[in-house]
């Protein structure tokens, strides 16, 4: 396929996990916040495949770009080598944690917020450009990995679960609203536009071991955030923890690292 068609699928593989609006209308709060503390880094990350690519090519205080940082755990993960990191995220609660892990680390750091790549522009060129649990969020694709690919001097690394980030909610979805939701796009789609931008595109599949274990959240917060991304109002709680255990809420799962070199390009001034 060429590249506008595949960018086309893509598009319409993430438009189709729009929730309905007649769903929409009975939610209490919106579905798509992303509480901090589901992202705040505490401790030391366990190491991975893309944590791996990343540091390979890394100079020691190399310098790397985080987008879609959250509380930065795609770079806290590589520092060292990396003593510089740059994080862009569009919630400022995110970045302020960013800050703290950072300064915990005793790294320089700067952050910038808003959306990618709309502040693109006003971000320096870096050794290494990690962009982790992202993609399945931007249906417009393309942009996103052009701008990914001109702030990087060595290498991109970019990781997705295998499925959709939210499909791990599927079951319940048709549970509580006899809803089917989509399988589509996966990382194989992601690769190919990669490839048909002229990017040498490699993809690594693993599995994530730690991935039910990745934030120490209490268990009603972890029902909350089930049942305000599910549409329900908070008297479907109850409901909501007896499904989650039902279906033993899932400790591993398919990654997929999605990595190139960067070739030799102007960029803008580190």
């Amino acid at each position: 396929m060429e590249l506008d068609e595949l960018a086309g699928k893509w598009r319409a593989d993430l438009q189709a996990w729009a929730i309905p609006q007649v769903i929409l209308d009975q939610a209490s709060e919106p579905p798509w916040a992303h509480p901090v503390a589901m992202f705040t880094v505490t401790g030391e990350v366990p190491d991975s495949i893309s944590h791996q690519r990343a540091r390979e090519v890394l100079p020691v205080n190399g310098s790397v770009l985080d987008v879609g940082s959250g509380g930065g755990r795609a770079s806290m993960a590589i520092t060292p080598p990396a003593g510089t990191l740059i994080a862009v995220d569009h919630q400022q609660e995110m970045l302020h944690e960013f800050s703290a892990a950072a300064q915990a680390k005793g790294v320089v750091s700067h952050t910038y917020v808003g959306d990618w790549p709309a502040v693109a522009d006003q971000v320096p060129e870096v050794d290494v450009v990690v962009c982790h649990h992202v993609a399945y969020n931007v249906p417009d694709v393309v942009p996103l990995l052009v701008a990914l690919n001109d702030h990087a001097k060595l290498r991109v690394v970019i990781e997705v679960p295998m499925a959709h980030s939210t499909s791990n909610l599927n079951a319940l979805w048709k549970k509580f609203w006899n809803l089917d939701r989509p399988t589509q796009p996966t990382p194989y789609l992601l690769q190919s536009i990669a490839l048909a931008l002229g990017y040498p595109a490699v993809l690594d599949i693993w599995t994530d071991e730690t991935w039910g274990q990745r934030v120490d959240m209490p268990e009603a917060d972890r029902v909350r955030q089930a049942r305000i991304r599910l549409c329900l109002t908070e008297d479907r709680d109850a409901e909501v923890a007896a499904a989650l255990l039902a279906q033993e809420d899932a400790r591993s799962r398919e990654i997929a690292t999605l990595w190139w070199d960067v070739q030799s390009h102007s960029g803008m001034e580190a």
